[in-house]
Protein backbone atom coordinates (compact mmCIF):
# COMPACT_ATOMS: atom_id res chain seq x y z
CA UNK A 1 0.00 0.00 0.00
CA UNK A 2 2.91 2.47 0.84
CA UNK A 3 4.12 1.75 -2.75
CA UNK A 4 0.92 2.56 -4.08
CA UNK A 5 0.61 5.65 -2.35
CA UNK A 6 3.93 6.69 -3.41
CA UNK A 7 3.70 5.90 -6.87
CA UNK A 8 -0.02 7.93 -7.16
CA UNK A 9 1.16 10.65 -5.15
CA UNK A 10 4.99 11.35 -7.02
CA UNK A 11 6.40 10.99 -3.74
CA UNK A 12 10.17 10.85 -3.05
CA UNK A 13 10.58 6.70 -2.40
CA UNK A 14 13.31 7.87 0.28
CA UNK A 15 10.75 8.58 2.54
CA UNK A 16 10.45 5.78 5.16
CA UNK A 17 6.92 5.27 6.12
CA UNK A 18 3.33 5.77 4.67
CA UNK A 19 3.02 8.19 7.48
CA UNK A 20 5.12 10.54 6.78
CA UNK A 21 4.62 10.49 3.04
CA UNK A 22 0.72 11.20 3.96
CA UNK A 23 1.77 14.09 6.49
CA UNK A 24 4.36 15.95 3.68
CA UNK A 25 1.85 15.71 0.55
CA UNK A 26 -1.25 16.88 2.10
CA UNK A 27 -0.41 20.31 2.65
CA UNK A 28 1.01 19.95 -0.89
CA UNK A 29 -2.55 19.32 -2.37
CA UNK A 30 -5.08 20.54 -0.21
CA UNK A 31 -4.51 23.98 -0.75
CA UNK A 32 -5.64 23.67 -4.22
CA UNK A 33 -8.61 21.65 -3.91
CA UNK A 34 -10.12 24.04 -0.93
CA UNK A 35 -9.22 27.34 -2.85
CA UNK A 36 -11.31 25.94 -5.98
CA UNK A 37 -14.63 25.17 -3.95
CA UNK A 38 -14.11 27.90 -1.53
CA UNK A 39 -14.57 30.39 -4.54
CA UNK A 40 -17.38 27.77 -5.92
CA UNK A 41 -19.21 28.05 -2.72
CA UNK A 42 -18.69 32.53 -2.47
CA UNK A 43 -20.34 32.38 -6.22
CA UNK A 44 -23.30 30.47 -5.67
CA UNK A 45 -23.52 31.55 -1.81
CA UNK A 46 -24.70 35.09 -3.28
CA UNK A 47 -27.49 34.34 -4.30
CA UNK A 48 -28.64 34.34 -0.48
CA UNK A 49 -28.18 38.08 -0.97
CA UNK A 50 -31.14 38.45 -2.29
CA UNK A 51 -33.12 37.38 0.68
CA UNK A 52 -30.76 39.33 3.01
CA UNK A 53 -31.16 42.93 1.21
CA UNK A 54 -34.88 42.62 1.31
CA UNK A 55 -35.44 41.69 4.73
CA UNK A 56 -33.31 44.15 6.03
CA UNK A 57 -34.19 46.88 3.84
CA UNK A 58 -37.96 46.14 4.21
CA UNK A 59 -37.07 46.68 8.22
CA UNK A 60 -36.52 50.66 7.64
CA UNK A 61 -38.32 51.02 4.22
CA UNK A 62 -41.76 49.73 5.91
CA UNK A 63 -42.42 52.65 7.74
CA UNK A 64 -41.66 55.05 5.13
CA UNK A 65 -44.09 52.78 2.88
CA UNK A 66 -46.72 53.11 5.47
CA UNK A 67 -46.52 57.17 6.04
CA UNK A 68 -46.53 57.58 2.06
CA UNK A 69 -49.59 54.92 0.83
CA UNK A 70 -51.45 55.59 4.09
CA UNK A 71 -51.72 51.79 5.27
CA UNK A 72 -52.64 49.82 8.77
CA UNK A 73 -50.47 47.98 10.81
CA UNK A 74 -52.71 44.96 9.12
CA UNK A 75 -51.38 46.27 5.82
CA UNK A 76 -47.54 46.65 6.79
CA UNK A 77 -47.73 43.48 8.15
CA UNK A 78 -48.70 41.71 5.12
CA UNK A 79 -46.42 43.04 3.33
CA UNK A 80 -43.29 42.38 5.06
CA UNK A 81 -44.32 38.84 5.70
CA UNK A 82 -46.06 37.64 2.58
CA UNK A 83 -42.86 37.64 0.91
CA UNK A 84 -42.23 34.37 2.91
CA UNK A 85 -45.41 32.86 1.53
CA UNK A 86 -44.62 33.56 -2.01
CA UNK A 87 -41.01 32.32 -1.76
CA UNK A 88 -43.14 29.00 -1.68
CA UNK A 89 -43.63 28.55 -5.34
CA UNK A 90 -39.92 29.68 -5.62
CA UNK A 91 -38.57 26.96 -3.58
CA UNK A 92 -40.80 24.38 -4.83
CA UNK A 93 -39.75 25.14 -8.32
CA UNK A 94 -36.30 25.42 -7.85
CA UNK A 95 -36.63 21.31 -6.68
CA UNK A 96 -37.77 20.94 -9.89
CA UNK A 97 -35.97 22.92 -12.04
CA UNK A 98 -32.24 22.11 -10.20
CA UNK A 99 -32.68 18.14 -11.33
CA UNK A 100 -33.83 19.34 -14.75
CA UNK A 101 -31.20 22.18 -15.61
CA UNK A 102 -29.02 21.54 -13.45
CA UNK A 103 -28.10 23.58 -9.62
CA UNK A 104 -26.07 26.30 -11.82
CA UNK A 105 -28.94 27.75 -14.63
CA UNK A 106 -31.54 27.63 -11.60
CA UNK A 107 -29.44 30.13 -9.51
CA UNK A 108 -29.41 32.30 -13.13
CA UNK A 109 -33.27 31.96 -12.79
CA UNK A 110 -33.01 33.06 -8.82
CA UNK A 111 -31.34 36.19 -9.88
CA UNK A 112 -32.88 36.87 -13.01
CA UNK A 113 -36.72 36.69 -11.34
CA UNK A 114 -35.50 38.53 -8.21
CA UNK A 115 -34.29 41.46 -10.91
CA UNK A 116 -37.56 41.80 -12.01
CA UNK A 117 -39.43 41.75 -8.85
CA UNK A 118 -36.76 44.41 -7.08
CA UNK A 119 -37.52 46.73 -10.26
CA UNK A 120 -41.29 46.42 -9.82
CA UNK A 121 -40.79 47.47 -6.08
CA UNK A 122 -39.07 50.30 -7.28
CA UNK A 123 -41.54 51.68 -9.45
CA UNK A 124 -44.49 50.59 -7.69
CA UNK A 125 -47.26 53.36 -7.61
CA UNK A 126 -50.11 52.15 -5.42
CA UNK A 127 -50.32 48.85 -2.12
CA UNK A 128 -51.68 46.83 -4.60
CA UNK A 129 -48.36 47.10 -7.06
CA UNK A 130 -46.25 46.99 -4.44
CA UNK A 131 -47.90 43.42 -3.42
CA UNK A 132 -47.60 42.06 -6.96
CA UNK A 133 -44.00 42.98 -7.02
CA UNK A 134 -42.91 41.74 -3.63
CA UNK A 135 -44.89 38.40 -5.34
CA UNK A 136 -42.16 38.35 -8.01
CA UNK A 137 -39.30 39.03 -5.56
CA UNK A 138 -40.75 36.35 -3.15
CA UNK A 139 -40.18 33.63 -6.15
CA UNK A 140 -36.61 34.61 -7.04
CA UNK A 141 -35.60 34.43 -2.91
CA UNK A 142 -37.11 30.86 -3.15
CA UNK A 143 -35.42 29.77 -6.03
CA UNK A 144 -32.20 31.39 -4.37
CA UNK A 145 -32.64 30.04 -0.77
CA UNK A 146 -33.23 25.96 -2.01
CA UNK A 147 -30.75 26.19 -4.44
CA UNK A 148 -27.34 27.73 -2.50
CA UNK A 149 -26.94 25.40 0.19
CA UNK A 150 -27.63 22.35 -1.95
CA UNK A 151 -25.20 23.43 -4.85
CA UNK A 152 -22.51 24.64 -1.86
CA UNK A 153 -23.05 21.47 -0.30
CA UNK A 154 -22.23 19.08 -3.19
CA UNK A 155 -19.03 20.40 -4.13
CA UNK A 156 -17.62 20.50 -1.42
CA UNK A 157 -15.18 18.23 0.12
CA UNK A 158 -16.18 16.84 3.56
CA UNK A 159 -13.00 18.32 5.10
CA UNK A 160 -14.63 22.10 4.39
CA UNK A 161 -18.23 21.58 3.50
CA UNK A 162 -19.64 22.84 6.84
CA UNK A 163 -17.37 26.37 6.47
CA UNK A 164 -18.21 26.50 2.96
CA UNK A 165 -22.25 25.69 3.37
CA UNK A 166 -22.58 28.32 5.85
CA UNK A 167 -21.47 30.90 3.33
CA UNK A 168 -25.34 31.08 2.30
CA UNK A 169 -25.94 32.32 5.96
CA UNK A 170 -23.00 34.62 5.51
CA UNK A 171 -24.24 36.49 2.66
CA UNK A 172 -28.07 36.10 3.89
CA UNK A 173 -26.46 38.55 6.77
CA UNK A 174 -24.38 40.79 4.52
CA UNK A 175 -27.46 41.64 2.25
CA UNK A 176 -29.33 42.32 5.39
CA UNK A 177 -26.51 44.57 6.66
CA UNK A 178 -26.48 46.62 3.05
CA UNK A 179 -30.29 47.16 3.80
CA UNK A 180 -29.86 48.23 6.71
CA UNK A 181 -27.10 50.83 5.35
CA UNK A 182 -29.60 51.28 2.49
CA UNK A 183 -32.40 52.71 4.75
CA UNK A 184 -29.71 55.10 6.15
CA UNK A 185 -28.06 55.92 2.89
CA UNK A 186 -31.41 57.04 1.39
CA UNK A 187 -33.56 58.08 4.51
CA UNK A 188 -32.89 61.75 4.18
CA UNK A 189 -34.79 61.74 0.31
CA UNK A 190 -38.05 62.32 0.15
CA UNK A 191 -40.45 59.86 1.78
CA UNK A 192 -42.34 59.16 -1.83
CA UNK A 193 -38.84 58.35 -3.58
CA UNK A 194 -36.79 57.08 -0.51
CA UNK A 195 -38.46 53.96 -0.05
CA UNK A 196 -38.78 53.09 -4.00
CA UNK A 197 -35.09 53.84 -4.27
CA UNK A 198 -33.99 51.75 -1.88
CA UNK A 199 -35.76 48.75 -2.54
CA UNK A 200 -35.23 49.14 -5.95
CA UNK A 201 -31.39 49.42 -4.97
CA UNK A 202 -32.03 45.44 -4.64
CA UNK A 203 -31.70 44.56 -8.42
CA UNK A 204 -27.84 45.30 -8.71
CA UNK A 205 -26.89 42.28 -6.72
CA UNK A 206 -29.37 39.52 -9.12
CA UNK A 207 -27.31 41.38 -12.26
CA UNK A 208 -23.81 40.44 -11.18
CA UNK A 209 -25.31 37.07 -9.55
CA UNK A 210 -26.27 36.26 -13.29
CA UNK A 211 -22.79 37.52 -14.87
CA UNK A 212 -20.90 34.74 -12.26
CA UNK A 213 -22.17 31.79 -13.14
CA UNK A 214 -20.87 31.74 -15.99
CA UNK A 215 -17.63 30.76 -14.17
CA UNK A 216 -19.11 28.05 -11.88
CA UNK A 217 -18.93 24.69 -12.89
CA UNK A 218 -21.72 22.45 -12.77
CA UNK A 219 -22.46 20.13 -9.53
CA UNK A 220 -20.55 16.98 -9.50
CA UNK A 221 -23.36 14.86 -8.24
CA UNK A 222 -25.70 16.42 -11.15
CA UNK A 223 -23.51 15.53 -13.56
CA UNK A 224 -23.16 12.18 -12.13
CA UNK A 225 -26.95 11.44 -11.83
CA UNK A 226 -27.54 12.57 -15.58
CA UNK A 227 -24.84 9.96 -16.75
CA UNK A 228 -21.90 12.79 -17.73
CA UNK A 229 -18.72 10.75 -15.62
CA UNK A 230 -16.26 13.03 -17.23
CA UNK A 231 -17.27 15.98 -16.36
CA UNK A 232 -18.04 14.70 -13.09
CA UNK A 233 -15.12 13.63 -12.61
CA UNK A 234 -13.30 16.96 -13.23
CA UNK A 235 -15.09 19.13 -10.94
CA UNK A 236 -14.56 16.39 -8.35
CA UNK A 237 -10.44 16.84 -9.24
CA UNK A 238 -10.61 20.35 -8.55
CA UNK A 239 -12.92 20.13 -5.57
CA UNK A 240 -11.55 17.70 -3.42
CA UNK A 241 -8.50 18.10 -1.20
CA UNK A 242 -6.82 14.89 -2.90
CA UNK A 243 -6.91 12.78 -5.85
CA UNK A 244 -7.90 9.52 -3.82
CA UNK A 245 -10.77 11.58 -2.26
CA UNK A 246 -11.93 12.40 -5.92
CA UNK A 247 -12.03 8.66 -6.76
CA UNK A 248 -13.83 8.03 -3.55
CA UNK A 249 -16.27 10.54 -3.74
CA UNK A 250 -17.15 9.66 -7.55
CA UNK A 251 -17.23 5.99 -6.41
CA UNK A 252 -19.94 6.64 -3.35
CA UNK A 253 -21.91 8.89 -6.02
CA UNK A 254 -22.05 6.51 -8.72
CA UNK A 255 -23.58 4.03 -6.09
CA UNK A 256 -26.04 6.12 -5.28
CA UNK A 257 -27.04 6.74 -8.51
CA UNK A 258 -26.81 2.79 -9.76
CA UNK A 259 -23.92 3.44 -11.49
CA UNK A 260 -21.62 -0.13 -11.85
CA UNK A 261 -18.24 0.63 -10.13
CA UNK A 262 -16.39 -0.63 -13.27
CA UNK A 263 -18.07 1.77 -15.78
CA UNK A 264 -15.98 4.34 -16.25
CA UNK A 265 -17.32 6.00 -19.92
CA UNK A 266 -17.26 9.59 -20.21
CA UNK A 267 -20.89 9.47 -20.90
CA UNK A 268 -22.98 6.74 -19.56
CA UNK A 269 -26.70 5.58 -19.79
CA UNK A 270 -28.26 6.19 -16.00
CA UNK A 271 -30.78 3.99 -15.54
CA UNK A 272 -32.34 5.54 -12.64
CA UNK A 273 -34.54 8.13 -12.62
CA UNK A 274 -32.61 11.41 -12.96
CA UNK A 275 -35.53 14.60 -12.38
CA UNK A 276 -37.38 13.92 -8.92
CA UNK A 277 -39.82 11.38 -9.68
CA UNK A 278 -40.78 9.07 -7.49
CA UNK A 279 -38.78 11.22 -5.14
CA UNK A 280 -42.33 12.67 -2.71
CA UNK A 281 -43.46 9.13 -2.01
CA UNK A 282 -40.46 8.31 -1.03
CA UNK A 283 -39.94 11.20 1.22
CA UNK A 284 -43.79 11.04 2.69
CA UNK A 285 -45.69 8.46 1.58
CA UNK A 286 -43.28 5.14 1.74
CA UNK A 287 -40.12 6.70 3.88
CA UNK A 288 -37.69 4.42 5.28
CA UNK A 289 -37.10 4.67 9.14
CA UNK A 290 -33.65 6.81 8.21
CA UNK A 291 -35.78 9.02 5.73
CA UNK A 292 -38.22 9.98 8.25
CA UNK A 293 -35.44 10.70 11.21
CA UNK A 294 -33.86 13.11 8.42
CA UNK A 295 -36.68 14.82 7.87
CA UNK A 296 -38.35 15.25 11.48
CA UNK A 297 -34.28 16.97 11.89
CA UNK A 298 -34.86 19.00 9.14
CA UNK A 299 -38.28 20.37 9.57
CA UNK A 300 -37.32 20.51 13.06
CA UNK A 301 -34.40 22.86 13.11
CA UNK A 302 -36.10 25.04 9.93
CA UNK A 303 -38.67 25.54 12.32
CA UNK A 304 -36.86 26.10 15.30
CA UNK A 305 -34.64 28.45 13.65
CA UNK A 306 -37.72 31.10 12.10
CA UNK A 307 -40.05 30.15 15.29
CA UNK A 308 -37.30 31.52 18.19
CA UNK A 309 -38.35 35.18 16.65
CA UNK A 310 -35.13 35.96 14.60
CA UNK A 311 -37.59 37.96 11.82
CA UNK A 312 -39.16 39.50 14.76
CA UNK A 313 -35.91 41.03 16.08
CA UNK A 314 -34.97 41.80 12.30
CA UNK A 315 -37.65 43.11 10.66
CA UNK A 316 -38.93 45.05 13.80
CA UNK A 317 -36.18 45.88 14.70
CA UNK A 318 -37.03 49.78 15.13
CA UNK A 319 -40.22 48.91 16.41
CA UNK A 320 -38.35 47.41 19.28
CA UNK A 321 -35.85 50.45 19.83
CA UNK A 322 -38.41 52.30 19.42
CA UNK A 323 -40.63 50.18 22.73
CA UNK A 324 -37.29 50.56 24.40
CA UNK A 325 -36.96 54.09 24.27
CA UNK A 326 -35.13 55.40 21.49
CA UNK A 327 -37.44 57.96 19.55
CA UNK A 328 -35.11 59.62 17.06
CA UNK A 329 -35.55 58.05 13.70
CA UNK A 330 -32.08 58.07 12.66
CA UNK A 331 -30.98 56.93 15.62
CA UNK A 332 -33.50 54.04 15.27
CA UNK A 333 -32.02 53.41 11.73
CA UNK A 334 -28.22 53.66 13.32
CA UNK A 335 -29.21 50.69 16.11
CA UNK A 336 -30.31 48.57 13.04
CA UNK A 337 -27.26 49.14 11.63
CA UNK A 338 -25.40 47.80 14.66
CA UNK A 339 -27.72 44.89 14.68
CA UNK A 340 -26.67 44.33 11.27
CA UNK A 341 -22.74 44.77 11.84
CA UNK A 342 -23.07 42.09 14.90
CA UNK A 343 -24.96 39.21 13.05
CA UNK A 344 -22.45 39.71 10.08
CA UNK A 345 -19.37 39.08 12.62
CA UNK A 346 -20.49 36.75 14.38
CA UNK A 347 -21.79 34.42 11.52
CA UNK A 348 -18.19 35.15 9.93
CA UNK A 349 -16.79 33.61 13.64
CA UNK A 350 -19.39 30.79 13.24
CA UNK A 351 -18.40 30.10 9.55
CA UNK A 352 -14.53 29.02 11.30
CA UNK A 353 -15.71 27.13 13.81
CA UNK A 354 -17.92 24.60 12.16
CA UNK A 355 -15.83 22.10 10.73
CA UNK A 356 -13.04 22.87 13.73
CA UNK A 357 -15.95 21.74 16.61
CA UNK A 358 -18.42 20.46 14.96
CA UNK A 359 -22.19 21.25 14.26
CA UNK A 360 -23.88 20.21 17.49
CA UNK A 361 -21.54 22.02 20.09
CA UNK A 362 -22.09 25.14 18.19
CA UNK A 363 -25.98 24.67 17.49
CA UNK A 364 -26.57 23.86 21.38
CA UNK A 365 -24.94 26.60 22.55
CA UNK A 366 -26.59 29.09 20.27
CA UNK A 367 -29.72 28.13 21.30
CA UNK A 368 -28.85 28.18 25.20
CA UNK A 369 -27.86 31.76 24.56
CA UNK A 370 -30.81 32.78 22.76
CA UNK A 371 -32.65 31.61 25.60
CA UNK A 372 -31.21 33.30 27.76
CA UNK A 373 -30.93 36.52 25.65
CA UNK A 374 -34.74 36.71 25.08
CA UNK A 375 -36.01 35.94 28.42
CA UNK A 376 -33.82 38.74 29.79
CA UNK A 377 -35.12 41.15 26.81
CA UNK A 378 -38.39 40.08 27.95
CA UNK A 379 -37.79 41.06 31.24
CA UNK A 380 -35.61 44.75 30.22
CA UNK A 381 -38.99 45.53 27.79
CA UNK A 382 -41.76 44.38 30.34
CA UNK A 383 -39.80 46.74 32.97
CA UNK A 384 -39.87 49.78 30.51
CA UNK A 385 -43.52 48.93 29.45
CA UNK A 386 -44.84 48.67 33.30
CA UNK A 387 -42.72 52.31 34.05
CA UNK A 388 -43.84 55.88 33.98
CA UNK A 389 -40.16 57.03 33.88
CA UNK A 390 -37.29 56.53 31.42
CA UNK A 391 -35.33 54.18 33.24
CA UNK A 392 -31.79 54.44 31.27
CA UNK A 393 -30.36 50.74 32.70
CA UNK A 394 -33.79 49.21 31.09
CA UNK A 395 -33.33 50.72 27.79
CA UNK A 396 -28.91 49.32 27.95
CA UNK A 397 -30.13 45.99 28.90
CA UNK A 398 -32.85 46.00 26.06
CA UNK A 399 -30.47 47.32 23.40
CA UNK A 400 -27.97 44.74 24.79
CA UNK A 401 -30.16 41.92 24.58
CA UNK A 402 -30.85 42.84 20.84
CA UNK A 403 -27.51 42.02 19.96
CA UNK A 404 -26.52 39.65 22.16
CA UNK A 405 -29.35 37.49 20.52
CA UNK A 406 -28.72 38.12 16.94
CA UNK A 407 -25.14 37.53 18.10
CA UNK A 408 -25.53 34.10 19.66
CA UNK A 409 -28.20 33.54 16.67
CA UNK A 410 -25.29 33.82 13.94
CA UNK A 411 -22.86 31.41 15.61
CA UNK A 412 -24.77 28.58 15.36
CA UNK A 413 -28.55 28.99 14.61
CA UNK A 414 -28.26 30.92 11.89
CA UNK A 415 -25.75 28.93 9.99
CA UNK A 416 -26.08 24.83 10.49
CA UNK A 417 -30.18 24.85 9.53
CA UNK A 418 -28.80 25.70 6.07
CA UNK A 419 -25.48 23.42 7.06
CA UNK A 420 -27.17 20.46 8.25
CA UNK A 421 -29.97 20.10 5.71
CA UNK A 422 -27.94 20.75 2.47
CA UNK A 423 -25.62 17.41 3.88
CA UNK A 424 -28.27 15.22 5.37
CA UNK A 425 -30.42 14.29 2.49
CA UNK A 426 -28.78 10.92 -0.01
CA UNK A 427 -28.12 12.33 -3.04
CA UNK A 428 -31.68 10.92 -4.70
CA UNK A 429 -34.05 13.10 -2.33
CA UNK A 430 -31.30 16.30 -1.68
CA UNK A 431 -33.20 19.14 -4.15
CA UNK A 432 -36.47 18.03 -3.48
CA UNK A 433 -35.86 17.28 1.01
CA UNK A 434 -33.99 20.69 1.02
CA UNK A 435 -36.98 21.99 -0.63
CA UNK A 436 -39.01 21.00 2.63
CA UNK A 437 -36.85 22.38 4.90
CA UNK A 438 -37.02 26.02 2.98
CA UNK A 439 -40.57 26.13 2.74
CA UNK A 440 -40.90 25.02 6.58
CA UNK A 441 -38.31 27.62 7.09
CA UNK A 442 -40.08 30.30 4.51
CA UNK A 443 -43.55 29.43 6.48
CA UNK A 444 -42.54 29.92 9.88
CA UNK A 445 -41.26 32.98 8.99
CA UNK A 446 -43.94 34.07 7.85
CA UNK A 447 -45.99 33.23 9.97
CA UNK A 448 -43.59 35.33 12.85
CA UNK A 449 -43.43 38.14 10.30
CA UNK A 450 -47.02 39.26 9.38
CA UNK A 451 -48.44 38.78 13.11
CA UNK A 452 -45.71 39.85 15.15
CA UNK A 453 -47.28 43.50 15.10
CA UNK A 454 -50.61 41.17 16.74
CA UNK A 455 -48.74 39.30 19.05
CA UNK A 456 -47.03 42.00 20.94
CA UNK A 457 -50.20 44.12 21.13
CA UNK A 458 -52.39 41.18 22.33
CA UNK A 459 -49.43 39.89 25.12
CA UNK A 460 -47.22 43.01 25.43
CA UNK A 461 -43.75 42.99 23.69
CA UNK A 462 -41.93 41.58 26.42
CA UNK A 463 -44.25 38.76 26.41
CA UNK A 464 -43.77 37.89 22.92
CA UNK A 465 -40.45 37.48 23.95
CA UNK A 466 -41.03 35.50 26.84
CA UNK A 467 -42.76 33.47 24.27
CA UNK A 468 -40.12 33.30 21.68
CA UNK A 469 -37.64 32.07 24.80
CA UNK A 470 -40.09 29.05 25.68
CA UNK A 471 -39.71 28.09 21.47
CA UNK A 472 -36.05 28.23 22.05
CA UNK A 473 -36.09 25.82 25.16
CA UNK A 474 -37.96 23.22 23.21
CA UNK A 475 -35.78 23.34 20.60
CA UNK A 476 -32.68 23.15 22.34
CA UNK A 477 -34.53 19.87 23.87
CA UNK A 478 -35.20 18.38 20.61
CA UNK A 479 -31.74 19.22 19.49
CA UNK A 480 -29.93 17.42 22.50
CA UNK A 481 -31.82 13.96 21.96
CA UNK A 482 -32.03 14.05 18.04
CA UNK A 483 -29.44 15.74 16.41
CA UNK A 484 -26.45 13.40 15.45
CA UNK A 485 -23.27 15.08 14.84
CA UNK A 486 -22.19 15.09 10.86
CA UNK A 487 -18.75 16.50 10.96
CA UNK A 488 -16.40 15.08 8.79
CA UNK A 489 -18.89 12.51 7.13
CA UNK A 490 -19.23 12.35 3.18
CA UNK A 491 -22.39 13.20 1.84
CA UNK A 492 -23.01 9.91 0.89
CA UNK A 493 -22.24 8.03 4.06
CA UNK A 494 -24.88 10.46 6.40
CA UNK A 495 -27.48 7.77 6.31
CA UNK A 496 -26.03 5.15 8.80
CA UNK A 497 -26.28 8.13 11.28
CA UNK A 498 -30.34 8.36 11.09
CA UNK A 499 -33.06 6.06 11.73
CA UNK A 500 -32.50 5.80 14.88
CA UNK A 501 -34.00 8.90 16.59
CA UNK A 502 -32.92 9.42 19.81
CA UNK A 503 -30.94 6.07 20.01
CA UNK A 504 -28.46 7.35 17.57
CA UNK A 505 -25.17 7.87 20.05
CA UNK A 506 -25.29 3.79 20.62
CA UNK A 507 -25.29 3.02 17.01
CA UNK A 508 -22.88 5.78 16.53
CA UNK A 509 -20.19 4.20 19.02
CA UNK A 510 -21.05 0.13 17.80
CA UNK A 511 -19.83 2.26 14.20
CA UNK A 512 -16.86 3.37 15.56
CA UNK A 513 -16.23 0.13 17.53
CA UNK A 514 -16.28 -1.93 14.31
CA UNK A 515 -13.77 0.71 12.67
CA UNK A 516 -11.36 0.40 14.83
CA UNK A 517 -11.65 -3.41 14.61
CA UNK A 518 -12.03 -3.54 11.15
CA UNK A 519 -10.32 -0.51 9.23
CA UNK A 520 -7.46 0.33 11.62
CA UNK A 521 -4.95 -0.83 9.26
CA UNK A 522 -6.42 0.87 5.75
CA UNK A 523 -5.25 3.95 5.61
CA UNK A 524 -6.80 4.62 2.43
CA UNK A 525 -10.38 3.65 3.87
CA UNK A 526 -9.72 5.89 6.76
CA UNK A 527 -9.13 9.09 3.73
CA UNK A 528 -11.89 8.40 2.83
CA UNK A 529 -14.39 8.58 5.81
CA UNK A 530 -12.86 11.51 7.14
CA UNK A 531 -11.81 13.76 4.31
Amino acid sequence: MSAGLNSERDVNPSQPTTEKTLADFDPVKKPKGNKFAFVCAILASMASILLGYDIGVMSGAKDYIKIDLKLSDTQVGLLVGTLNWYSLVGSAAAGVTSDWIGRRYTIVVAGAIFFAGALLMGFSTNYAFLMVARFVAGIGVGFALMIAPVYTAEVSPASSRGFLTSFPEVFINAGILLGYVSNYAFSKLPTNLGWRIMLGVGAIPSVFLALVVIGMPESPRWLVMQGRLGDARKVLDKTSDTKEESQQRLSEIKEVAGIPQDCNDDVVRVQKKSHGEGVWKELFIHPTRPVRHILLCVIGIHFFQQASGIDAVVLYSTNIFEKAGITSSNDKLLATVAVGFTKTVFILVATFLLDRIGRRPLLLSSIGGMVLSLATLGFGLTIIDHSHEKLPWAIALSIAMVLAFVAFFSIGMGPIPWVYSSEIFPLRLRAQGTGVGVAVNRVTSGVISTTFIMLYEAISIGGAFFLFAGIATVAWVLFFACFPETRERTLEDMEVLFGNFISWRSVLKDGKKEEEVHGGNDGQIQMGTKA
